[in-house]
């Protein structure tokens, strides 16, 4: 079996995410990531704490702490999140940590080496009111392309595009809002990714072939405009410092990497915490996943669709001028975007749901379902919460829960606790088993190219195939005149809900280990079924024992929907 390297996009660190952030990256990935592993593959899924740049160190100073501080408690605060959401990680690192420094460090001082890294004088902003440089992200004001009126130095958030401060209309400090700012003479290291453009050209036509249409047509709209040099340092106190021993002038003035320089390379990074932190007794080669590693690992990353310039254009740029064989990405995941009634999700006002909350009103594998089932694959695609109670409702409480705890319940009043024998299976259980069999090939199918709102369908479409032969075959009729033929329906649901805990838990984990539990099956340490399997749906036999498990999932009723309308906001906010 393939070994898969899977990373989603590292969340920020200045705050709790929200459910868009949890979509396009993270829980695509969890999916994608418990899939290979039912399948038999070796899978490595790394993710981290991005903790760098001007938004934490703002973050910090608004919560009173040290940013150091501030980095360290978020982190443990997402991480708990995410276990919350039943996010399985191999490892969740943190792009602060000691490793991802010094593998930054030794890029930097390589892309020297080469030629691709210069020292250059630029005239950058500095504010008098503040007394410093301001890095890119500590100038806000407006777009020149869009006209957005809160873009970034660094990039404007709503139509992506990449910026200098300097392009800013009506530029003030992020700091002090003061609009007193001058350009003075600075130097800072500039990544020579005009020398690079025909090699990062050249991996984007190669690879970029298998990539979704979103993810290449971003990479391939840098090529059109040029690909330009770009400065890799800030003036910050919190980075990845600059090695004194190369630049000594520059570590002197207290110059960091630019967070989009040393952030994609905390996947590394990650990966040699991941290593470094082996029980006792256990190897961990870091390196066999990340370097000459070409024809041993498939790269999948996961990432919202502002984040695809920096992973597919400057990331493969900084890695082909180390003229080192580091692994690049196989294959990019990209999403748009989740909003949130049409519009943009905002703490400040109000607007959405972020993951904490979410955790607190629902279990997690209610969100999981939802999100992926609407996932913003081809376009965008809006939350609400009339579109939530409804999925929830007809797919997780009727469609399955119901077909769960329907047949469990009626078939331990009729005949007891162990699964009852019945007729041998006649044309309406081979037809099921047939259809089946046929949709979980679809879903595999969906699942292999990473088509998660495809795969849900199909998985939809299975739990639904067992509702219309419950119907077709009515065992509540079937006990009055014929036990064995009812007892044979419920024998077959009873494999069903089996089979559906199997295949189910990449999207509902918790649900799924429940479904699996009631069967009191022992031998039974498969991880996926076979389409023979699902053909036969014979791997519970008369006689095993089971159990009713609690509701698997609640219906939302019209009071719980308009208290969340109430509280965080809806159409009309």
């Amino acid at each position: 079996m393939a070994r898969h390297l899977i990373t989603s996009a590292l969340p920020y660190i200045n705050g709790i995410k929200h459910l868009g952030n949890l979509a396009g990256s993270m829980l695509p990935a969890d999916v994608y990531a418990r899939y290979l592993r039912q399948r038999g593959h070796e899978v490595l899924y790394i993710c981290a704490t991005d903790e760098h740049g001007t938004a934490a160190e703002l973050a910090a100073k608004d919560a009173g702490l040290p940013v150091a501080e501030f980095c360290a408690r978020l982190h443990d605060t997402q991480k708990a999140i995410y276990d919350g959401f039943s996010l399985r990680f191999d490892y969740f690192g943190r792009t602060s940590a000691q490793q991802t420094v010094e593998i930054t460090q030794h890029f930097a001082r390589r892309l020297l080496a080469e030629g691709f890294i210069e020292e250059r004088t630029v005239r950058q902003v500095y504010s008098v009111a503040d007394a410093r440089f301001l890095a890119d992200r500590y100038i806000v004001g407006t777009c020149p392309h869009c006209g957005y009126e809160a873009a970034r130095g660094d990039q404007c958030e709503h139509c992506t595009r990449v910026l200098d401060p300097t392009d800013l209309v009506d530029a003030r400090s992020a700091l002090s809002g003061s609009r007193e700012l001058e350009v003075r003479a600075t130097k800072h290291l500039f990544l020579l990714q005009s020398k690079l453009a025909g090699e990062v050209e050249a991996f984007v036509d190669e690879y970029g072939k298998e990539w979704p249409n979103l993810a290449s047509s971003i990479a391939r709209k840098w090529f059109t405009e040029g690909l330009h040099d770009r400065a890799i340092t800030r003036d910050l106190e919190w980075g990845v410092p600059v090695p004194a021993d190369t630049w000594p002038e520059l570590a002197a003035e207290g110059k960091v990497f630019y967070v989009w320089f040393d952030a994609p390379i905390g996947y590394i990074g990650a990966t040699k915490e991941w290593s470094d932190a082996a029980p006792a007794g256990e190897h961990r080669d870091w390196k066999s996943w990340w370097y000459d590693a070409d024809t041993t690992v498939r790269h999948t990353e996961f990432m919202a669709k502002d984040n695809v310039p920096f992973h597919t254009v400057m990331f493969p740029a900084t890695q082909l001028g180390t003229r080192e064989p580091w692994k690049k990405v196989d294959y990019v995941k990209a999403f748009n975007w989740l909003t949130y009634y049409g519009g943009k999700f905002s703490t400040s006002q109000n607007r959405g749901i972020f993951t904490d909350a979410a955790l607190e009103l629902l279990p997690a594998d209610y969100w999981r379902y939802f999100l992926m089932a609407h996932a913003p694959e081809s376009d965008d695609s809006s939350f609400s919460w009339e579109l939530f109670s409804s999925v929830v409702n007809k797919d997780l409480a009727d469609t399955l829960g119901n077909f769960v705890n329907r047949v469990l319940t009626f078939s331990r009043k009729r005949f007891g606790d162990l699964v009852p024998s019945g007729h041998a299976a006649g044309e309406p259980e081979h037809r099921l088993g047939t259809e089946i069999a046929r949709l979980l090939t679809e879903y595999e199918e969906h699942m292999e190219a990473l088509q998660f709102r495809k795969a849900a369908f199909a998985l939809r479409g299975m739990w639904s195939a067992g509702n219309s032969y419950l119907e077709e075959k009515a065992p509540w009729l079937e006990i009055k005149t014929d036990s064995e033929a009812a007892a044979l329906t419920l024998r077959t649901a009873m494999n069903l809900i089996h089979l559906y805990a199997v295949v189910s838990e990449p999207f509902i984990p918790v649900s799924a280990r429940a479904m699996r539990e009631a069967l009191a099956l022992p031998d039974d340490t498969r991880s996926w079924m076979t389409t023979e399997e699902a053909t036969a749906l014979d791997a519970v036999p008369a006689g095993t024992a089971f159990t009713v498990p609690p509701v698997l999932f609640a219906k939302i009723t019209e009071d719980d929907l308009a208290g969340y309308r109430e509280r965080f906001g809806a159409d009309d906010a």
